[in-house]
């Protein structure tokens, strides 16, 4: 019989698949060993496939894009409510097949290979970085039991704490073998960070799409090689707000009975990708106060709102003006002003 949407629930080793034909019945529903997945699919007609994005969704979509199958994944936030009963393998696929085939999903954007490298750079980096904060606290920590206290900053470590371990006479030789130690483990993680920043920099100045984003103020290279290899197609979203609300930058709403209530913005999606633009508004707002009398949206929000308001609401706008040079293929103008309809 002629399977016309597949689900498929993701696993390790074990793949469980659920299959329907085109009067909505059962058609196919088994278990399949990870070596067996891809003979399966090889002698499988063209039809839709549903996935949950997760480990390794990527790798299968296009493994499974290469037998003429249309490949297509979900958040699993998505797909959770489709599920009937208790929670198990079988009972995923089924959900996940009937939630690719409803008109109004929404669906994960494909990322390449090239794409996922680059975003692996991001995330190696990003873990170094926490790894480095977490090893420079500890330091601290070690250090105050014996009364020796640093300023704020990690860059005061390699610098002051050689001196503070010479003042310190009654420091036993273990203790200072300890610290040495941490503090050669500290360089190597900085050493580290520098090296996948380099990386991310190159591809940075390979790509035409990133080196675009980066002209938009608050926009660095960092940002703008995550936010190209994050969003992948652009003209997979509608508008510029889809990517802000995929990234978490719109308010949340509570709303009810025709009354409209908005809270904070709702932080879904992305966390790493939406501090990279909060930062980089912050760094745009800081320039923005250094110059003094000049006027335009910037100056004008930072005297209505709080600096912090402002950030989000930067970050908001940069992900819009982002989308519109990604999907329209354009380049950044500062002065630009849209042509309204009626004009």
């Amino acid at each position: 019989m002629k399977n016309t949407v597949v689900g498929i629930d993701l696993a390790k080793n074990v793949f469980q698949i659920h299959g329907i034909d085109e009067w909505g019945k059962t058609s196919v529903k088994k278990q399949l060993k990870r070596d067996h997945v891809v003979s399966f699919f090889a002698n499988l007609p063209p039809c839709l496939v549903g996935m949950e994005a997760c480990g390794s969704a990527h790798h299968w979509v296009r493994k499974l894009g290469e037998f003429g199958h249309t490949v297509k994944l979900m958040s699993p936030q998505f797909v959770k409510p489709y599920v009937k009963t208790n929670k198990n393998d079988v009972a995923d696929a089924e959900a996940i097949c009937e939630a690719v085939a409803r008109p109004n999903m929404r669906f994960v954007p494909i990322k390449s290979v090239e794409q996922q490298a680059v975003l692996s750079l991001h995330r190696v980096r990003q873990g170094f970085v926490k790894t480095r904060t977490a090893q420079a606290n500890q330091i601290r920590g070690l250090l105050s039991e014996f009364g020796l206290t640093l300023p704020q900053g990690i860059w005061h470590l390699s610098k002051r704490i050689p001196a503070l371990l010479e003042d310190a006479c009654e420091l036993p030789g273990v203790f200072r073998l300890l610290v040495q130690r941490l503090l050669d483990h500290l360089s190597e993680l900085d050493r580290e960070v520098s090296e996948l920043e380099q990386q991310s920099q190159q591809w940075h100045r390979s790509n035409d799409a990133s080196r675009k984003l980066a002209k938009i103020p608050g926009i660095g290279p960092l940002t703008a090689s995550a936010l190209v290899a994050s969003v992948g197609d652009a003209n997979s979203f509608r508008n510029g707000r889809q990517v802000a609300s995929w990234l978490g930058l719109v308010p949340k709403q509570r709303s009810s009975g025709g009354k409209q209530t908005l809270l904070g913005i709702s932080k879904r999606g992305d966390a790493y990708l939406r501090t990279l633009l909060i930062h980089g508004a912050r760094s745009a707002i800081l320039a923005a106060q250094r110059k003094a009398g000049e006027s335009g949206w910037l100056h004008n929000l930072l005297q209505r709102r709080c600096p912090n308001i402002a950030a989000v609401a930067l970050a908001n706008k940069n992900v819009r003006i982002a989308w519109a040079l990604l999907a329209h293929d354009r380049e950044f103008e500062p002065d630009y002003s849209p042509v309204l309809a009626g004009a």
